[in-house]
């Protein structure tokens, strides 16, 4: 059984956070084309997605709502946008699938995802999240709703969040059956809701969010995939990007990942966290991790495309 966990982009959906929902339908149906092409070659898939855009605008409502109806706590707000992109990505693969004669079924499931409420991040917040502010709308916000609002590289001033690490998937088991049996599973989307388990074993949400690349990585570990493909908005990783050195990097080992992340080669707000997903990947008994762009899935599967990560041979 082939089976493999496919991260799609933040940008998949909505670049801009400005797409109406027509335009989001669009850009969903345009980006499963890799996907579909991965199905018809006998792959069984958990599709994880960012919700980057979806977030702010939520943020935006909750803001300026506020004295109407009651806000809602971060957490939530990553539960309904999963549920609602869950739902376009679904309904927009079921009728591709139909459209040529291929009958699988697909399912989405809001996802918790366990982290440490004593991660080093919850002490000190650094996720920026949501739209930019001045200082003076900033300080506002800071008094009307309590959040962490901080300078973002001269840019404005934007809130920010606890991102912290995810340890497990709570639904893996039911997620790994249905993966198993052939279904199209939905899941992590956004990173998943981020909970920690209180002493009694129960479950408890934390204000968080939780990275989308690092959950696709813990989720493809929890259910045992070979493959994790990260489709993102470039071809191949780059070392050097965007200079006279730049080199694109067709197949590489943990060990070098590992240095060029070292390095400083992979930015943090970019490449980095889909690196270190890789390397945790893989070091968890993963086989690899394929990084390109997303009208690139098939060709990468053929290793004519994008950037295969390996284990070290011993």
């Amino acid at each position: 059984m082939k089976k493999a966990v496919i991260a799609l982009g933040g940008n998949a959906i909505a670049a801009t956070g400005k797409e109406d929902i027509h335009q989001q339908f669009s850009n969903t149906r345009k980006s499963l084309e890799g996907i579909v092409e991965l199905i018809q070659d006998g792959y069984n898939l958990a599709i994880t997605h960012g919700n980057g855009p979806q977030v702010g605008n939520a943020l935006l409502r909750v803001e300026r709502t506020a004295k109407d109806i009651p806000t809602l706590p971060l957490g939530v707000i990553v539960a309904d946008t999963e549920g609602g992109m869950g739902y376009m990505i679904e309904q927009s693969l079921l009728n591709r699938l139909l459209g040529i004669g291929i009958r699988r079924e697909v399912v989405t499931i809001v996802t918790q995802v366990v982290a440490d409420p004593d991660d080093p991040s919850i002490r000190n917040p650094t996720k920026f999240i949501g739209p930019f502010y001045t200082k003076e709308q900033a300080e506002d916000l800071i008094i009307d709703f309590d959040w962490i609002i901080k300078e973002d590289s001269g840019r404005g001033f934007r809130r920010v969040v606890a991102s912290p690490a995810p340890l497990r998937i709570v639904n893996r088991r039911i997620i790994q059956q249905l993966v198993d049996q052939g279904v199209i599973v939905i899941a992590a989307g956004g990173g998943g809701i981020p909970v920690y388990v209180e002493i009694d074993g129960s479950y408890e949400g934390i204000d968080a969010v939780i990275d989308k690349d690092r959950a696709s990585a813990i989720l493809a570990r929890d259910i045992n995939a070979q493959t994790l493909f990260v489709l993102t908005n470039v071809d191949y990783v780059y070392i050097n990007y965007s200079t006279p050195l730049q080199e694109k990097l067709e197949e590489i080992t943990v060990s070098k990942a590992s240095k060029y992340l070292a390095e400083g080669q992979f930015p943090a707000g970019s490449m980095g966290p889909k690196i270190e997903a890789a390397i945790s990947f893989l070091e968890s008994g993963g086989k690899e991790v394929i990084i390109t762009s997303m009208d690139k899935a098939k060709q990468a599967i053929l290793g004519k495309a994008g950037t295969r990560i390996i284990k070290d041979q011993p």
